[in-house]
């Protein structure tokens, strides 16, 4: 993830009045932590009209959709538009996964108790990111909680003027 992708992506949505939040290392990195990551996920609201606003925003941004490629589609508007749970877009200016149904969190509306803004970015908060990286069972999420949960320990004394 590049920054000034980040910011572009920002202010696209914002633009286009899209409501969602970054979740996963992007938003961790968002938050400080030290680590790197080769795109930026996020989680779209499926409200009526976002995923609208938000395929117009990915558009003016200059990710193509509804592209033939070898003979198959590749990253159909229609995916984005009906909230496939999955999306992953490599066909534009950076790479971006749409995430409808991130692991361990049961809706939009339970997400945003744990949203929060930084520095105009709509982000999930350390603790929501964690809830995720537990659910999903993978490997490499196990092998980096305890980095993420140090990290969260730290935000919390930072926070309270301990640091």
């Amino acid at each position: 993830m590049q920054t000034e992708d980040a910011y572009r992506l920002r202010d696209a949505l914002a633009e286009h009045g899209v409501e969602y939040m970054i979740i996963g290392k992007a938003a961790l990195i968002l938050q400080g932590f030290p680590g790197t990551t080769q795109d930026i996920d996020i989680f779209p609201s499926k409200e009526t009209g976002n995923p609208d606003r938000l395929l117009e925003a990915l558009k003016t941004l200059g990710f193509d959709f509804d592209l033939t490629l070898e003979g198959s589609l590749h990253h159909s508007s229609e995916e984005v538009l009906r909230g496939k749970d999955f999306v992953q877009l490599k066909n534009g200016p950076f790479q971006l996964d749409i995430v409808y149904a991130p692991d361990g969190i049961e809706s939009y509306e339970e997400a945003k108790k744990c949203k929060r803004i930084v520095e105009g970015f709509p982000i999930i908060d350390v603790d929501g990111v964690i809830q995720m990286k537990k659910a999903t069972g993978r490997a490499r999420d196990k092998e980096e909680l305890p980095r993420i949960q140090l990290f969260r320990d730290r935000l919390r004394r930072k926070e309270r003027g301990e640091l």
